[in-house]
């Protein structure tokens, strides 16, 4: 995969404050890459400072081999950005609108015609193309800033906390969007404080706090800083010791042991090992009942790295 964003050593001060500290990463084509931080952690300023928006103190951005910053004009092109504050006009309808920031995009005629078709179905708003965007929901709107992003193909999507404030079933509507999006090859930035959001979304994930990331990594890396394991606990009964014996030959088994209710099992990669550690159960005399999988999440990470809940 080639690299579409690289960003190093960015650094933004604010008089006496440092919003953003010497902040570096990459994305590859088809990659979602998440800022996870709570308010104020420094995400919009590195993103702004990423879509050229913001000149930084020191540090420099690559996107699609071309240089960014608020002079450049040729690197943007190559940038969708959906900031955190709705970009529509409420008085037109939701096709006036993205024909509107199409022409913007130098777009016109039928390539534009079709190009919005193509993001209204993407969006989930083909059957309210003609409505004025003041009557949709606070999710409809979001959905629409994010088509905006969408119209001229980026390389590059940014999307700033887009599903704050909205209800559940749009959000979970923008959630499959980026993730069909990065299916599909576009490599996305993704701000959030939503922890469930950065676990389901992002193939890589930087905790950021106080301006700096406090650790980078997949979602499995990250869980090891902690020591984190998979805890499976199994209802059972029956043979239940010959039956730990058997999830202890197991390769990604590191604990097993059992009690009167069942065992309890710690691995690597639960989902994976499952079908496997059940079979083995079931003929080693256990009869299991239920089955229930907890994974160290990266609420646990955020507090080992920065001393305090994401929420604090």
């Amino acid at each position: 995969m080639a690299t579409v964003l690289t960003a190093s050593g960015m650094v933004k001060n604010f008089g006496d404050i440092t919003a953003v500290g010497g902040v570096g990463f990459t994305i590859e084509e088809g990659e979602t890459f998440g800022l996870l931080g709570p308010n104020g952690a420094g995400k919009t300023t590195s993103i702004s400072i990423v879509a050229g928006l913001l000149e930084p103190d020191a540090g420099n951005v690559v996107v699609a081999g071309i240089s960014i910053s608020p002079a450049s004009v040729a690197g943007k092109a190559a940038i969708g950005l959906v900031p955190q504050d709705l970009a529509i006009y409420p008085d037109l309808t939701a096709t006036e609108n993205l024909s509107f920031f199409g022409r913007l995009y130098g777009m016109r005629g039928d390539e534009l015609s079709k190009r919005v078709a193509e993001v209204l179905e993407v969006i989930g708003l083909i059957d309210r193309k003609d409505d004025l965007t003041k009557e949709f929901s606070g999710g409809m709107k979001r959905r629409l800033n994010i088509g905006i992003g969408l119209l001229h193909r980026p390389k590059l999507l940014i999307l700033d906390e887009p599903t704050v404030g909205v209800d559940p079933q749009s959000r979970n509507s923008i959630l499959e969007s980026v993730e069909s999006l990065s299916a599909e090859g576009m490599a996305v930035l993704y701000t959030t404080h939503y922890m469930e959001e950065a676990e389901r979304l992002c193939d890589r994930v930087a905790i950021i706090d106080e301006g700096t990331f406090k650790a980078e990594g997949t979602r499995r890396e990250l869980v090891s800083m902690v020591g984190g394991r998979d805890r499976i606990t199994i209802t059972a009964t029956g043979d239940l010791s010959r039956a730990v014996q058997a999830a202890r030959e197991i390769p990604g088994v590191f604990e097993a042991s059992h009690s009167d209710q069942g065992l309890e099992v710690l691995a690597d990669e639960a989902s994976r090992l499952l079908p496997e550690l059940l079979r083995r159960l079931a003929a080693a005399g256990a009869v299991i009942t239920g089955v229930e999988v907890v994974e160290p999440n990266l609420e646990a990470v955020f507090l080992h790295v920065t001393g305090k809940a994401l929420r604090d």
